[in-house]
């Protein structure tokens, strides 16, 4: 029993997949993959983070295609369970993008109080030398709402 236990252990980490589990994989993972094109199309995706997203679906198509692939990652991470180099590979894939959209949020944030100095500024000139806020003389209510709109 002992021994047969210990062979268990020492066996090689195998990935086992029925071809009707690789078939929803690939599915899935087209389907993951139709819809970044899809959101890209309708503007709700800009191109250059839609290439991150793509090749996450292109690992996921190639995940489902070759699970041998999965068994020659771990064994480049030096881990003896599939399992735990699957889901080091996504927590680390997930960290990184975390990391990579707190830098664009920060860049943009950073741009937005940049902007909305620039424009008090711009007022406060405008209101010095006499002038209206929009620059046509009148400033009114009509102003206010379209500044408010353009929000």
């Amino acid at each position: 029993m002992r021994a047969l236990m210990l062979a268990a252990t020492d066996a090689e980490p195998q990935v086992h997949l029925t071809s009707q589990t690789r078939i929803v994989a690939a599915v899935i993972a087209i389907f993951f993959m139709l819809l970044i094109l899809d959101l890209i199309r309708r503007d709700r995706l800009q191109e250059r983070y839609s290439v991150i997203w793509f090749v996450a679906g292109l690992g996921m198509l190639a995940g489902a295609a070759f699970p041998g692939l999965l068994e020659l990652v771990a064994d480049a991470m030096g881990v003896r369970n599939t399992n735990v180099a699957l889901f080091s590979i996504v927590l680390l894939l997930l960290l990184g993008l975390a990391l990579n959209f707190s830098v664009i949020m920060s860049r943009q944030a950073a741009q937005i109080t940049r902007l909305a100095q620039e424009r008090a500024i711009e007022k406060a000139r405008q209101q010095a030398a006499g002038e209206s806020p929009n620059g046509n003389g009148s400033a009114g209510k009509e102003t206010l709402e379209s500044e408010e709109q353009s929000l």
